[in-house]
């Protein structure tokens, strides 16, 4: 199960419709609605400058939420929408989705690494790349992993390790439907900066055994 599911504070709207929406902006809060389980939908305020926050971290739409309402037992949701103003894009509306324990969710979940002691590519000077910091799951609510575990204990220098060989959790698949790469081993800058050089040296010794019959006179000199 997820480790940490952040909490996202709302209150109870009093009233429903324009008038009651458009108080709230004024009062500084973006209106918003909690729908879904076996509950009557919720209206709620959320306080303006926390909502813009998160949604400038990214992936609002992709994170689970743990929603404290005063009055009201804590849920798990999820956004379902977000409306904005039209010329200055700010949230102007939001809509949230109650969880059951079966609900089938879009998640990105952190990539755990192990093996790196082990690892044969990074024993010889290789630099390990996290292509994917996090990897998108279509998971259940019920059993969010709390990371997305990879072993590079047998990985070589070039090496790639990608979503198909790992164990993922039961029931969770990734939403891209193709094999793709999570983390790789590659040369040290040092090596790669060598190599380039002897290549370099390589294209001047050819230039300095080139034939002098296929070289001009010296200078001042006629052939």
């Amino acid at each position: 199960m997820a480790g940490e599911i952040p909490d996202l504070e709302a209150q109870v709207r009093t009233g429903t419709g324009k008038g009651a929406a458009r108080q709230a902006r004024r009062d500084g809060m973006v209106p918003g609605i909690v729908f879904g389980g076996d509950n009557d939908p919720l209206p709620i305020n959320i306080p303006f400058n926390k909502l813009l926050t998160m949604l400038r971290k990214g992936r609002f739409k992709s994170t689970l939420f743990n929603m404290k309402v005063e009055g009201h037992d804590d849920v798990r949701v999820i956004c379902r929408d977000v409306q904005r103003h039209v010329v200055k894009d700010l949230p102007t509306h939001v809509d949230f989705m109650r969880l059951k324990r079966t609900t089938k969710i879009n998640l990105f979940i952190n990539v755990e690494v192990t093996g790196e002691e082990e690892c044969p590519g990074l024993k010889k000077g290789g630099v390990l790349t996290l292509v994917r910091p996090e990897v998108e799951l279509i998971v259940t609510a019920a059993d969010i992993p709390e990371s997305l575990v990879i072993d590079i204990s047998a990985l070589e220098i070039g090496d790639n390790l990608t979503i198909s060989d790992v164990s993922l959790p039961e029931g969770a698949k990734p939403t891209i439907d193709r094999d793709f790469v999570i983390a790789q081993v590659s040369a040290p800058s040092a090596l790669a900066s060598q190599s380039d050089d002897e290549d370099e040296d390589g294209e001047e010794t050819a230039a300095d055994e080139v034939p002098t019959t296929e070289m001009g006179p010296p200078d001042g000199e006629e052939e």
